[in-house]
């Protein structure tokens, strides 16, 4: 993310206890998906596993996104 959505996810995090739930899901699944990662080889269920939270973080920064343009008032 760009520094300017740091900052402002930030400013917003104290107000907004969605967008806060969305952070923190976030972060954990971009450090669940670099544990992934990191693996030479990942097991069939590990790959699923790994779609699934790509999947799911996509989807929350698409929403952190959304706020974030609200809270722009674009």
């Amino acid at each position: 993310m760009e520094e300017n959505d740091l900052q402002l996810i930030r400013k917003l995090i104290p107000k907004n206890k969605e967008l806060k739930t969305l952070w923190d899901e976030h972060l954990e699944y971009e450090e669940k998906l670099d544990q992934l990662n990191k693996r030479r080889y990942l097991s069939t269920e590990e790959e699923m596993k790994r779609k699934e939270l790509q999947k799911l973080k996509l989807r929350g920064k698409d929403r952190i996104a959304e706020i974030l343009r609200e809270a722009r008032g674009l």
